[in-house]
């Protein structure tokens, strides 16, 4: 079975007595593992389909299971639940508390989750923290970490619960070329290690470094394609150092 099934999914709202059919009638499988891309114009119904994946929003009609739950028929806390368990969530614009340090920013999913209320959440926190290569900077608060630092505590605090699949939403979208190939570095190391990745972009360019690319057009999938020959972006990391090197000499 696979681990996010969409069935039949569609979500309509009333905006002014108009029904907008922001998705209509999707289906989508995706299996533990992968790395897909979610790409499509504005209003294409990328957001909307990220609100509902995210459990954030049900659809209006449909099935969505996560991980074989039923999360249509979940109620209010059921939901609340399986969002705090069951997804990692990075944004593009990191959503930190600015005077936390990075290992409290990091416990804080823990906080909310019954099962870990008994163990220690600093030494989870920290474990996460240095799996991203922050584990000399697990005391500094945000405004003491670059950007592409403070994304790397985002990504930290998105597995400390070990969920089901991390959800990016433009995660790169703050960040300049060098921490864009860093963050992507990162999420390919997740996923090389079987950490499943859906990431909302824009961007061809990012896409190139997942695995599947789906494309949305008004409220429909459009296309679902696998990548053949994925780019690496930890060797685009070290040609862009290389060439930038090369600049500062100049």
């Amino acid at each position: 079975m696979p681990m996010i099934e969409l069935k039949g999914i569609k979500r309509l709202y009333q905006l002014e007595g108009i029904t907008v059919k922001a998705i209509q009638g999707l289906d989508l499988s995706v299996d533990k593992g992968e790395f897909i891309a979610v790409m499509g114009p504005s209003g294409s119904g990328k957001s909307t389909l990220m609100n509902i994946l995210g459990c954030l929003d049900k659809p209006t009609e449909g099935i969505y299971l996560l991980d074989e739950i039923n999360t249509s028929k979940a109620n209010p806390d059921e939901f609340a639940l399986i969002r705090n368990k069951k997804i990692g969530f990075v944004f593009q614009g990191f959503n930190l508390l600015a005077r936390t340090t990075a290992v409290e920013n990091v416990e804080l999913p823990l906080f909310y989750s019954r099962k870990d209320r008994k163990v220690n959440m600093k030494e989870k926190a920290i474990a996460a923290l240095k799996e991203v290569g922050l584990g000399e900077r697990l005391y500094h608060k945000p405004s003491q970490l670059s950007g592409g630092q403070q994304q790397r505590v985002a990504i930290a605090r998105a597995m400390v619960n070990n969920p089901v699949f991390i959800l990016a939403d433009e995660p790169t979208g703050n960040l300049d070329t060098e921490m864009t190939l860093e963050i992507m570095t990162l999420f390919q190391n997740l996923n090389n290690k079987g950490k499943t990745i859906i990431m909302v972009t824009h961007e061809p360019e990012l896409a190139a470094y997942t695995r599947r690319i789906i494309t949305m057009r008004d409220g429909k999938l459009v296309s679902d394609i696998p990548v053949k020959e994925r780019r690496s972006a930890t060797d685009d990391l070290m040609q862009w150092k290389k060439e930038h090197a090369i600049l500062q000499k100049k």
